[in-house]
């Protein structure tokens, strides 16, 4: 699959987590960064197909992070998905009011984010 992926994230066991099984299902994450501001100027810059954000971010939530992509790529830009650790249906609510195309729980074996994934490359 010629997709790119970028990963947002700060935790280094889900980010390595998160690149395995993604590899595994043909998927290749082609940058990472535990930084939000340079997560949002990446994928602003880059223009990824897919960007995964994790809820919460040293210095942004993944919820702002989302709201600046949007912004910096004028509406349109990456498929969004945010992440967390524990499922809230206010946040995933609130990540679809700042423009995410998905909202899914972290999992040891990933589950929700390929599958997200899948109907995001899916879709569209």
């Amino acid at each position: 699959m010629d997709k790119k992926i970028f990963i947002v994230e700060d935790n280094q066991d889900d980010l390595i987590i998160a690149k395995r099984y993604l590899s595994h299902a043909g998927y290749a994450v082609v940058f990472s960064t535990a930084d939000a501001a340079e997560g949002v100027r990446k994928a602003v810059e880059e223009k990824p197909d897919l960007v995964i954000l994790d809820t919460l971010l040293p210095g942004a939530t993944g919820f702002e992070v989302c709201q600046q992509i949007r912004q910096g790529c004028g509406g349109l830009g990456p498929k969004i998905i945010i992440t967390t650790g524990s499922i809230d249906a206010v946040d995933a609510v609130k990540a679809r009011k700042m423009g995410a195309d998905d909202y899914c729980a972290k999992t040891s074996d990933c589950a929700p984010l390929l599958e997200a994934v899948k109907r995001i490359f899916s879709e569209g």
